[in-house]
């Protein structure tokens, strides 16, 4: 019988050699981009000239070679420097160039920095960045505990200027809310970030607020809602949220006209505690056919089942749907496309899957404002990769007070009814 007999040691220096590849690679890469960038900068002005003649802007050697850590790992960069003699005619001083690609600054890629709020709400300290991510990425170079510590301070002096923006020129016509708990290294309490994701008009989503709140509580939510208000937030459709009283509660009061869907994935966890195991895999396929139902009306028998199959038993757990039913079905009075995103919080929920410390406990931030500042740039990060909602011009309609029977407008219905007749 034939056996595959494999190197240990072979096998180790493949893996070393195709990461030495991939920096190599990387290296190249860059240094090309680099020297593009620059050429096409020369080139762009190669019509300013001087009295006598001679180019103001030209090429002037290479600077010192620094370290950059990277996807790639760590590699090094030579970058082109160039020779700007150009005077503004505003500010009087010379014209500098500043590469895009590679900032004088720059020590670490974008995607190197994403990692950093994360692993903070992981509970990892600063001082343990370094050996941590020197040990994955080959480096330590632009990683040091100093250079965290800064950085920490910029992103909350980021977190600040976001929550004082103004919000005239934007139109929220969904959002999800929710509140994120994680512990704080150096207090006894935990740190509550009430966050609220929206859906513009063009259908894009976006972060709208993020904020240090008290257990969720009604004034936290609605001090949050008035200050979005004041700072020029229209009333939005529809809000999806947990079953949080707080919150339901706030924005009757800040803003009474905007309707209200409870999360799904909340309300089927509390349905399924408040049943055995034995029953709670019929129990949830059960939940799915309301859920998934094609429209209302078939939702609304999906319901009657559920509680004929589960209401002389377990009245308690069909209460909790029953009770709500108005409030979990409001997303049937919406576009169809966007049934799928009007569920639940997902958009909340999946950015802080790793993080949320309501079932994983961890060390924490060490402050308060550092725990918010890195929530706020974990939202920023991921919401670079977030899709727009599904039919994403509806939601213009949606705004517009468009009606909608069965996830179709009312309109395009009779139309639709005319044509096939």
């Amino acid at each position: 019988m034939l056996r595959v007999v494999t190197d240990e040691a072979a096998g180790a220096e493949t893996a070393w050699a195709i990461d030495e590849i991939c920096a190599e690679g990387a290296r190249r890469m860059l240094a090309v981009a680099l020297e593009a960038e620059v050429d096409g900068y020369i080139q762009a002005l190669a019509d300013q000239v001087d009295e006598r003649g001679h180019r103001l802007v030209v090429r002037n050697g290479h600077a010192e070679a620094r370290t950059v850590t990277t996807g790639a790992g760590a590699i090094e960069v030579v970058a082109p420097r160039v020779n700007d003699r150009r005077v503004d005619p505003e500010s009087g001083q010379r014209c500098r160039f500043t590469s895009s690609i590679l900032p004088p600054w720059a020590r670490k890629s974008p995607k190197v920095a994403e990692v950093l709020p994360l692993m903070y709400l992981h509970g990892m300290s600063t001082g343990d960045f370094a050996p941590a991510l020197g040990e994955f990425f080959g480096s330590a170079a632009g990683l040091s505990p100093s250079v965290i510590t800064r950085l920490t301070t910029q992103w909350q002096h980021e977190e600040r200027a976001f929550a004082e923006r103004r919000l005239d020129d934007v139109d929220y016509v969904y959002v999800w809310v929710d509140g994120i708990h994680f512990n704080i290294r150096l207090e006894e309490a935990r740190l509550c970030a009430l966050v609220v994701v929206g859906v513009r008009a063009d259908g894009t989503k976006e972060l709208v607020a993020i904020t240090d709140g008290y257990r969720e509580s009604t004034e936290s939510w609605a001090d949050l809602l008035r200050d979005l208000k004041a700072r020029g937030m229209r009333a939005p459709v529809l809000a999806v949220g947990d079953g949080a009283l707080g919150f339901w509660a706030a924005i009757g009061d800040v803003f009474p006209e905007t309707r209200g869907q409870r999360c799904w994935v909340h309300k089927a966890a509390n349905v399924l505690n408040a049943l055995p195991k034995s029953a709670q895999p019929a129990a949830r396929r059960a939940l799915a056919e309301i859920r998934e139902a094609e429209d209302r009306e078939h939702a609304l028998a999906a319901t009657d089942a559920f509680a004929a199959e589960f209401g002389v038993k377990w009245p308690k757990a069909v209460a909790k749907v029953v009770d709500d039913l108005e409030v979990l079905l409001a997303f049937y009075d919406f576009p169809a496309e966007h049934w799928i995103h009007l569920r639940t919080t997902n958009p909340i929920e999946s950015t802080f899957a790793t993080v949320r410390l309501r079932t994983k406990v961890t060390k924490g931030p060490g402050s308060r404002a550092a725990g918010l500042a890195m929530a706020y740039k974990l939202i920023e990060s991921a919401q670079t990769r977030w899709r727009a909602v599904n039919g994403p011009h509806l939601v213009a309609l949606v705004r517009a007070g468009a009606h909608f029977d069965k996830g179709v407008t009312v309109e395009r219905q009779h139309q639709d009814q005319e044509a096939a007749a």
